[in-house]
């Protein structure tokens, strides 16, 4: 795998970057013009915030919003990106911003027409979902995102997406869709096509934590509950699957108690190439992960990955 560098993955996947007054410092990645409004580009519909109680997590509420790009037609069902953390991904004033991403790169033909799903963490404790939030997290969203179990890909496979696709069609390709996530968004996103991937074959994964935040020490009534710091060992030891994932980090991301996210982040890439290059070596007939990664500057932030998302998007859904 090469190593991408700033300097040159800005050639291969993004356009238009916006120039500073200043040479950048370091974590400074200012938007490009994919990730800025731009005049005469239609806009997709955002709907939403929209309230939903889970079955199977029972006892949370959550909001979820849709984006509907411009001149959708059931008819030809659009490709589906579903991102953890909506609050995050849809404010306008964040990095991400990706309804206006989206605007930019469907209009410019630069990708197909695609469905959104932004998807808050439950919460617990109350019968609505706490509108002083803001961009916060709600109080749910370490069991949901840093476990490892099949739970939170259910209940996005089995209820939310049914209950979306009411309404709007898209796409049952797995090659179609994409999920994705930062932080604990992002190994949310890697476990939904772990456990999944007849549902979703591409991952993007920004300042993913694949650390021991999951974890938790077997009791005398319990067993030991995993964290994301298993995967690499796991992805050494199963069966490929059939995804394409996009990883970033930092080199100044977080290093604490439950690990450090940089080298968690390049062991995910290590284990990914070593588990390609051993089926090859054997032969093996079966699928390859197909991996793209891109290390920063920067600490635990959403900025870095905002100037990548409109290349990755691109690299992903590219017509």
């Amino acid at each position: 795998m090469k190593f991408w560098t700033a300097c040159s993955l800005a050639l291969v996947l993004t356009t238009g970057a916006a120039m500073a007054a200043e040479p950048r410092k370091p974590g400074e990645y200012p938007p490009t013009i994919d990730s800025i409004p731009q005049p005469g580009v239609a806009k997709g519909k955002l709907i939403g915030p929209l309230e939903f109680k889970s079955k199977i997590i029972e006892g949370t509420v959550r909001r979820y919003w849709i984006y509907v790009p411009a001149g959708y037609d059931a008819k030809d069902p659009p490709n589906l990106l579903v991102f953890q953390d909506g609050q995050r991904a849809t404010n306008p004033q964040g990095p991400l911003n990706i309804p206006v991403v989206l605007d930019n790169l469907i209009a410019r033909g630069d990708i197909p027409k695609t469905i959104g799903i932004f998807i808050t963490p439950g919460n617990t404790g109350t019968e609505h979902y706490p509108d002083n939030l803001g961009t916060g997290n709600p109080n749910h969203r370490a069991p949901e995102y840093d476990a490892l179990s099949d739970a939170y890909g259910r209940m996005l496979i089995d209820e939310i997406m049914p209950e979306v696709a009411k309404k709007y069609a898209f796409s049952s390709d797995p090659k179609k869709r994409a999920i994705g996530g930062t932080s604990s968004g992002a190994i949310c996103a890697w476990t939904v096509a772990w456990n999944r991937p007849d549902a979703f074959g591409n991952v993007i994964s920004m300042i993913g934590s694949y650390t021991s935040i999951g974890y938790h020490p077997a009791t005398t009534t319990a067993p030991a509950i995993y964290g994301g710091d298993t995967y690499p060992g796991l992805i050494r030891r199963e069966h490929i699957r059939p995804i394409r994932i996009f990883l970033q980090d930092g080199t100044a991301d977080l290093n604490n108690m439950f690990g450090n996210w940089h080298l968690a982040n390049e062991q995910m890439v290590s284990a990914l190439q070593w588990a390609n290059a051993n089926a090859d070596e054997k032969k093996d007939a079966g699928p390859r992960y197909d991996v793209r990664f891109e290390w920063g500057d920067g600490a635990h932030s959403d900025v870095h990955g905002g100037w990548l998302l409109p290349g990755i998007l691109r690299w992903m859904f590219g017509k």
